[in-house]
């Protein structure tokens, strides 16, 4: 066993490529070195450093390759390729299992001398986002300047260069040298092992593990935040980044000028966040605190009093621009913003903003009816739904895009309208990400439906759907929002019916009927992959989606999309706990054996779909299963109808015990053929007492 280290030294690293960049050279190491057996790797990164460690065998033993070639009949010049494309004569080939094949031993294969044939190329190839040339003219690239290249086996440099042809490659070779902090420990060092660079690295002020540095940078923010019995804005994306602009993470603390302190603390928080990734404060009663905390690279001998005056210095000047913005926006009036966006194109096939604006209007107060809001609730969420867009117009926005409807929810306040349109204004993109909260209130709640709706229907109208991976417009995100703002607000819509009124207002367009017809299986498969993520059984989804249309001949399953979805999901819900019983698995079985017994019979004299007749039973089973049946019907209908879906499913599950009796003393197929189909029948009648709740042929398990 051997110890591989190579530490990759260049200038700064983006943030945001560097965790990728050590991934890939741990899993390029691991091919490239698969004959050493390469285990128990580790990857560093940090803003200057790419590195991983492993172990390796010593060697590659002497070993036995074939190689078939031509079949033995084939012709001549076959033969004499293969010979010459391995070097070798047809003499050297033998026949096995009517091919000609090459058996060569090749001899021992040092562990240096493998390493260093395969990482000039492996770093020549390097897969790097973006990388730039510098220097001479070398076509060797890199993300920044690469200088020094670490390579140990066992603590000894393992020699090789970039070097190829007329390319120099900058003079770049492997040694044992690399360096630490630029400035608080200037200069190179030797490299003798993993275990050694770890020790100088810290040593020389490097934090080379990222999830210790972030650690740093959560604890160091926190504590200066607790001293002024403040509260962090928690932001694990900008500890993140931050993690990988550092390599000796020095906390600080700065003051904000009182005289920014009226901005939107939104506006405040972004415009640290974007421009200097900074860390916003807030009071304990969640006010914006006069105060940032942001993270140096290096210790001062002033305590960091000259660098925190530099910072306040920067922030002022960039709360100056959000001060021009916040007060030049405010001069024109929100409502008359919205003639601005008629040249502003949503998409080149669904027209204008300003047209989707007034879309997004009529839509919301559809959905304001349908969720049985007053009148002047609805006349709010159709006001709220044509300002909606109304901001991408202002500086602000133009200038932070992250603020698009919280800015328009401040505009629309500071205008006097009513506090529910500003409020539907400002929530109406919730919720922006898997960890964001759902709009509450009922007119944000329509106007934030009308808004995915609207963009949801037109897109499908125009063909442009999410295909595999490739969602370009987020279509899949927007969905998945009205599911989940349908759910935390328990609405009692119908999904279905507002997606065809937001068809309607798409009429004419190409394509729109077919398109438009995956809307409900896109609803379908989002609702799948949500209630997976949430740990829950989609074989259960599956199998309540499959709606019964009992008719008077047969009974037919069709996958539809109950458009009330927390009816659907609640019936989910009762269909999941009885699985979870040991009477709901025992009337699974008791299912599938009369199903299977009635597809089997079915193909010779079926269907079996008439009411048996009590004059041909002959088993007191075969009587107490049918008044179990007529019971338990119109029980589990009414139950239905009450939406009371847990009561359902008691009375399905009643009849199991029944149906073990029935199973235990019938036989179906009795030599009486009137028996037969009788009993037949009475097994149809059950699966049809079934398949008013699920189809349960579709659950696993």
């Amino acid at each position: 066993m051997a110890e591989l280290l190579l530490d990759l030294f260049c200038e700064e690293i983006p943030s945001g490529m560097q965790a990728r960049a050590a991934e890939d050279l741990a899993r390029l190491l691991e091919q490239a070195l698969a004959d050493l057996n390469p285990r128990n790797i580790r990857s560093f990164h940090g803003a200057r450093h790419i590195a991983a460690s492993l172990e390796v065998d010593e060697s590659i033993p002497t070993r036995t390759i074939s190689e078939r070639g031509p079949r033995e009949n084939a012709p001549e010049k076959a033969l004499a390729g293969f010979s010459r494309k391995h070097g070798v004569s047809p003499d050297e080939l033998t026949k096995e299992n009517g091919f000609w094949v090459l058996n060569r031993t090749l001899p021992p294969v040092r562990a240096a001398e493998l390493v260093a044939e395969q990482l000039p190329d492996l770093l020549w190839k390097f897969p790097w986002p973006k990388a730039m040339r510098w220097g001479n003219g070398s076509l060797f690239t890199w993300v920044r300047p690469l200088h020094h290249i670490v390579c140990l086996l066992d603590g000894q440099t393992v020699p090789f260069t970039l070097a190829r042809q007329d390319d120099d490659a900058h003079g770049l070779k492997s040694s044992n040298v690399t360096e630490g902090h630029r400035i608080l420990s200037p200069g190179t060092f030797t490299v003798i092992g993993t275990e050694q660079w770890l020790k100088e690295l810290e040593a020389r002020h490097v934090v080379i593990n990222e999830e210790k540095r972030a650690d740093l940078i959560r604890q160091g923010v926190h504590a200066l935040a607790d001293e002024k019995g403040l509260a962090l804005v928690e932001d694990e994306g900008l500890v993140r980044e931050v993690s990988g602009l550092v390599e000796y993470p020095v906390p600080l603390l700065g003051r904000i000028d009182n005289a920014f302190m009226d901005l939107p603390p939104e506006v405040m928080q972004v415009s640290m966040r974007v421009n200097q990734r900074y860390f916003a404060l807030r009071t304990k009663d969640g006010k914006a605190a006069p105060y940032f905390a942001f993270v140096a690279n290096q210790t001062f001998s002033d305590g960091g009093t000259l660098c925190i005056a530099g910072n306040e210095r920067v922030l002022r000047a960039r709360f100056a621009d959000a001060r021009h913005f916040w007060d030049l926006d405010r001069k024109t009036k929100l409502a008359g913003r919205v003639e601005a966006l008629k040249p502003v194109t949503f998409h080149a096939k669904l027209g204008t903003q300003e047209e989707r604006a007034r879309r997004i209007s009529t839509l919301a107060g559809i959905i304001a009816t349908a969720m049985q809001l007053s009148d002047v609730q609805m006349k709010h969420a159709e006001r709220a739904g044509l300002l909606a867009k109304a901001d991408l117009t202002t500086g602000m926005v133009g200038e932070f895009p992250e603020l698009q409807g919280v800015m328009g929810g401040y505009y629309a306040a500071h205008d006097g309208e009513a506090p529910e349109v500003a409020q539907a204004v400002a929530e109406h993109y919730m919720p922006r990400g898997l960890q964001d909260g759902t709009a509450s209130a009922p007119v944000s709640v329509a106007v934030a439906l009308a808004d995915r709706l609207d963009m949801l229907a037109g897109f499908f109208a125009i063909g442009e759907t999410p295909t595999g991976s490739g969602d370009p417009y987020g279509l899949r995100r927007a969905a998945l929002g009205v599911i989940r703002t349908i759910r935390d607000n328990g609405l009692r819509i119908d999904l279905g019916s507002l997606l065809s009124r937001a068809a309607e207002a798409y009429a004419g367009k190409e394509g729109k009927d077919s398109a438009l017809g995956e809307l409900e299986p896109f609803f379908t498969d989002r609702l799948r992959v949500q209630l997976r993520n949430e740990g829950r059984r989609h074989d259960v989804l599956d199998a309540t989606l499959a709606v019964t249309q009992v008719q008077e001949d047969k009974s037919l399953f069709t996958d539809h999309l109950d458009g009330d979805l927390v009816r659907l999901l609640s019936r989910v819900e009762a269909l999941s706990d009885m699985m979870g019983t040991e009477d709901g698995q025992n009337l699974l079985a008791a299912y599938r054996r009369a199903t299977n017994i009635l597809r089997i019979e079915e193909k010779k004299d079926g269907p079996h779909h008439q009411a048996p007749e009590a004059a041909l039973y002959v088993q007191d089973e075969e009587r107490d299963l049918d008044a179990a049946l007529n019971e338990a019907g119109p029980k589990i209908t009414a139950s239905l109808a009450d939406d009371d879906f847990t009561s359902a499913m008691q009375h399905l599950a009643a009849l199991r015990p029944i149906m073990d009796r029935f199973f235990e003393a019938v036989t179906v197929n009795a030599e009486d053929a009137g028996q037969r189909l009788n009993r037949l029948r009475l097994l149809s009648a059950f699966s049809r007492s079934g398949q008013l709740i699920a189809d349960f042929g579709r659950i696993e398990g």
